[in-house]
């Protein structure tokens, strides 16, 4: 038996240290080893497992984060239009509503649908890597996330939007600051640069709506709107809701997902060398990129009755923690699950969630990273850091802030 090397709720605060956030790979372990669910006090349970976090996520009776649920975590979230308007979307809704938004949205996101987008992923990779190229032309160092890794999603989701090309790198900030609302917070009055980024956004879109109602395009924002106006459905307030989801998911996943399979690539230039020559693997690299260092790091889900979670009596009420990225690396799941290696078979990562709130636009966020990093190492076969990445502060949305790289 593995013998504990930190207490749990000494791990538990170190993780939400800049050291933790940084790194937070053997900070898991340590909970682990004390098994794969771990009551903290009464009412709060933290789970590790693989098995356990994926059915978790799949549990009808641990609700996500909604406005009820919100009420009994953070006390005062109602003042903070961060977190109005992101209970006003799918991802933080339960039933009727969850599967009311779906409904409405699924129809932009079909598998014929995102296979359909792949020509304009390709042109928009394709010209981002030219642009890249002229950036770090004589050596010069360029900041991958900000100069591609965040390029890429905003460029497709602009294209799938409507959203111009020009208005586009000034949603970066919105996007950063949105995301700390997800973060464990001790000061409600950390939300709020989110709450004026969120408000900015919805002013955005209202616009954007009355826009393509007056002038309809072939872009999904058109579509849905005439989906509305014909079908009714969900109420105007709640399609500007996921519009914004969309936008602030449909970024920062895939821009962390890109830069984190670079960093890696560089990490393992055997690898590297190998998508260079057959880009048929990068499904597979991908795929261990989203298992061994996700961007979505943790979930939190709340008991809505008594229940039995593999033996452990949940109360009503109480949190669920769970450690996804841990998870993804539990041993029980994985033979050496500590190594990185995109040859593994049976890789079924828990990042992108599971159950009726598995992502909507997983197929859409791993066919970029596909497209890219085989675009990019094949253009640059010299690339190398060119100083330390830095990352962002934040733990359940974990990914790098800078990337500084040199082309070769």
């Amino acid at each position: 038996m593995t013998t504990p090397v930190m207490d749990p709720g000494s791990a538990m605060m170190t993780l939400l240290s800049p050291a933790g956030k940084r790194d937070p790979y053997p900070l898991y372990e340590a909970l682990r080893s004390y098994g794969p669910l771990l009551p903290l006090g009464p009412g709060q349970l933290v789970v590790t497992g693989h098995a356990e976090c994926a059915r978790a996520l799949r549990e009808p009776d641990l609700l996500s984060t909604d406005g009820a649920v919100q009420d009994t975590m953070m006390p005062g979230w109602r003042e903070h239009s961060s977190w109005v308007w992101l209970t006003k979307n799918m991802l933080f809704s339960n039933n009727p509503d969850h599967d009311r938004y779906r409904r409405f949205f699924s129809v932009g996101f079909t598998p014929r649908r995102i296979a359909a987008l792949q020509p304009a992923v390709e042109r928009l990779v394709g010209g981002l890597v030219d642009r890249l190229a002229g950036l770090g032309e004589g050596g010069e160092p360029v900041d991958f996330m900000a100069e591609f890794a965040f390029r890429v999603p905003m460029a497709i989701m602009g294209e799938l939007l409507g959203i111009p090309e020009e208005e586009q790198a000034g949603f970066r900030g919105h996007i950063g600051a949105i995301t700390t609302a997800l973060e464990p917070i001790q000061d409600l009055a950390q939300l709020l640069p989110g709450d004026a980024a969120m408000e900015e956004l919805a002013v955005y879109f209202r616009d954007l709506v009355a826009k393509r109602r007056a002038e309809p395009g072939d872009d999904l924002v058109s579509e849905m709107v005439r989906q509305l106006d014909t079908t009714g459905g969900i109420s105007e307030e709640e399609l500007v809701a996921n519009f914004m989801l969309l936008l602030v998911a449909g970024t920062e996943a895939p821009m962390d997902l890109i830069g984190n399979a670079l960093r890696l690539a560089i990490e393992h230039p055997e690898h590297a060398d190998a998508l260079r020559e057959d880009d048929s693997l990068a499904p597979g690299y991908v795929e261990e990129v989203l298992r061994f260092d996700p961007a979505a790091q943790a979930l939190n889900r709340m008991a809505v009755k008594d229940l039995d979670f593999f033996g452990v009596p949940l109360t009503a009420g109480t949190k669920v923690t769970l450690l996804i990225a841990a998870g993804n690396r539990d041993p029980r799941q994985y033979a050496d699950p500590g190594t990185f290696n995109p040859y593994r078979k049976g890789n079924h990562a828990l990042t992108l969630s599971g159950g009726a709130h598995y992502c909507l636009g997983a197929g859409l966020a791993r066919m970029q990273a596909e497209l890219a990093l085989p675009a990019v190492l094949r253009r640059f076969p010299g690339l190398a850091l060119a100083a330390e990445p830095t990352f962002r502060d934040q733990l359940v949305q974990r990914g790098f802030a800078t990337l500084p790289v040199k082309l070769g």
